[in-house]
């Protein structure tokens, strides 16, 4: 029970990691605040933790929107009590696998305004709270293409601007005891996954295990449970000396040069 006593707020929830986030910080004693746009798998999923008595409630709302985060912090305060925990795990990916000279400009602000911007309006109205609460632990889901090259042109973006805000807010929330770092995850079978092979395989692009099998040394994808476990970590007190960094959890990916020893031997 590493979160009991605690309320976590976990944005994204409907599915993937967000969903894993919720079932696990649920499970180790957090009342869970549930936020997502889609209420049908909200409620599911709100109905799944109180079978396994858990407490959780459900917020629809618009991350990157100054109202709808005003009223997430609201509604969790008034619904559970001051948040020690923030998972801010909302993030699309519209532009697809264009090039960087198609990508369409609606779809790029799109991709900038739920990355960037809702992690911005999340923290600072959440972080308040955590003030007046004595502080807690804020993590931000970044990506490893943060660091690399390993999606389209905007998503890298907003994930790389989502690293250096976390440890500007690292910096200036740690006086207040709130400690702020990235979950940034390699290829994992969430639903945007399952959406980007599709888009891939309608423009001929290979999706095949050949190709997954080289994005770490472990030859699969990892399954959302194994991030939840990773945010979990950095929310519990198991991470008190952890504040402004990275935490890679892509089985290796970002290791390698992009050819392995094994590669070689395959030939």
């Amino acid at each position: 029970m590493r979160l009991a006593g605690k309320v976590a707020i976990v944005t994204g929830a409907a599915g993937g990691m967000g969903a894993a986030a919720a079932r696990l910080f649920a499970a180790e004693g957090a009342a869970v605040a549930a936020v997502d746009l889609d209420e049908t798998a909200l409620a599911a999923l709100v109905r799944e933790i109180a079978s396994a008595g858990g407490q959780a409630i459900a917020i629809r709302a618009d991350v990157a929107r100054t109202a709808d985060a005003a009223a997430i912090a609201a509604r969790t305060e008034a619904a559970l009590g001051l948040p020690q925990v923030l998972f801010n795990n909302a993030g699309v990916d519209t532009e697809g696998k264009r090039s960087i000279l198609d990508i369409d400009e609606a779809a790029f602000d799109k991709v900038m305004e739920v990355n960037v911007k809702g992690v911005w309006q999340m923290i600072r109205h959440v972080a308040p709270l955590m003030i007046r609460g004595g502080g807690g632990s804020i993590i931000n889901t970044a990506s490893i293409a943060a660091f690399i090259a390993a999606s389209s042109a905007g998503y890298c973006a907003s994930k790389a601007a989502v690293v250096g805000l976390t440890r500007a807010a690292a910096v200036e929330l740690g006086c207040h005891g709130i400690r702020v770092n990235t979950l940034c995850p390699g290829a994992t079978e969430t639903p945007l996954a399952a959406r980007q092979r599709a888009e891939m395989a309608a423009a001929g692009l290979p999706t095949s295990n050949a190709i997954i099998d080289r994005m770490g040394v472990l030859g699969r994808m990892a399954r959302p449970e194994e991030m939840a476990r990773m945010a979990l970590f950095l929310a519990s007190d198991d991470s008190s000396f952890a504040t402004g960094a990275d935490f890679i959890n892509d089985a290796g990916w970002t290791a390698m040069s992009g050819i392995r020893v094994q590669d070689f031997a395959r030939s």
